[in-house]
């Protein structure tokens, strides 16, 4: 079995986030492992997850 990418979404809007995730996870190899609304969020969930992608929103609140 192939390793997955695995990938950490960071926006403040949700549209955007469930848009990315949606053209994610319809790709082979690629796994949205989780997604933050908030930086401080981003960083928690990078932590616990530790992504090998962070897709990021460069204006996100709690940064």
């Amino acid at each position: 079995m192939e390793d997955l990418i695995r990938i950490l979404i960071a926006d403040d809007h949700f549209v955007v986030r469930q848009g990315l995730s949606s053209l994610l996870v319809a790709r082979n190899g690629m796994k949205v492992v989780a997604e933050a609304a908030t930086g401080r969020e981003a960083i928690d969930l990078a932590r616990m997850h530790q992504p090998d992608v962070i897709i990021m929103d460069m204006m996100m609140p709690e940064v």
